[in-house]
């Protein structure tokens, strides 16, 4: 019996050692929207204040808003330091176990978006016009089997080709400016939009965008 407690009790350690709390939320992160797909988080990392080790409990891509140098620690006490840059992207996995210290001024910011274990069937696309990407102005920067990532930048007084969007998407604003959709039937609206905006669009629409003031550039994430 005693041998037995002894056993136990040496197995405790470790299993609280892998009783880490999600990522989110906590000090520094802002929750934007949540749905049955994703949760966007607005984070800061402050220099100097490590956060708390913790677990991604989902995938998560991380669009980077600032150029910057973090250090990121593992539970075995190793730990690198690395310099996300401004519309890099980074994705990890689920059941990743760190900690991290902003390491720059100014700190580093980025849109985090957990990826829920929803599962969305494929979406044919029968509309008769071309799918959302690629297309003229959108470079493919990363891609898995969760995700497709598009650099897509619009050009002033140019309208993008009348297009059908297949997946849901989370699209990351890296400037200012004023972006008019137009439906099929002739149907526009103007919204303006801002450096680190980020919102979700879902699937099963088509239109065709123009950006009308300003500039626009846009980090776009499709979801598989």
């Amino acid at each position: 019996m005693i041998a037995v407690l002894a056993v136990l009790l040496s197995l405790v350690p470790a299993f609280l050692q892998n009783n880490h709390p999600h990522a989110f939320p906590r000090e520094g992160a802002v929750q934007l929207l949540d749905n049955e797909r994703v949760t966007l988080w607005e984070v800061t990392w402050a220099k100097g204040k490590p956060t708390a080790m913790h677990e991604h409990k989902y995938d998560m891509v991380c669009v980077d808003l600032a150029d910057s140098t973090v250090k990121v620690t593992r539970p075995s006490g190793g730990s690198q330091t690395t310099s996300p840059k401004a519309g890099g992207i980074t994705f990890v996995a689920k059941g990743t176990i760190h900690a991290e210290e902003g390491m720059s001024d100014p700190p580093r910011h980025a849109i985090m978006i957990d990826l829920k274990d929803a599962v969305v069937p494929p979406l044919e696309n029968k509309s008769g016009y071309p799918s959302a990407f690629p297309r003229d102005g959108a470079k493919k920067i990363y891609e898995n089997a969760r995700v497709v990532v598009w650099d897509y930048r619009w050009t002033l007084g140019k309208p993008s080709p009348m297009h059908f969007h297949d997946k849901d998407v989370v699209v990351v604003y890296m400037d200012n400016g004023s972006l008019k959709s137009t439906t099929p039937d002739g149907k526009s609206d103007i919204r303006k939009i801002s450096f680190a905006e980020a919102q979700f669009n879902p699937r099963n629409r088509i239109h065709t965008e123009e950006l009308v003031e300003g500039a626009a550039r846009a980090i776009v994430v499709e979801l598989k």
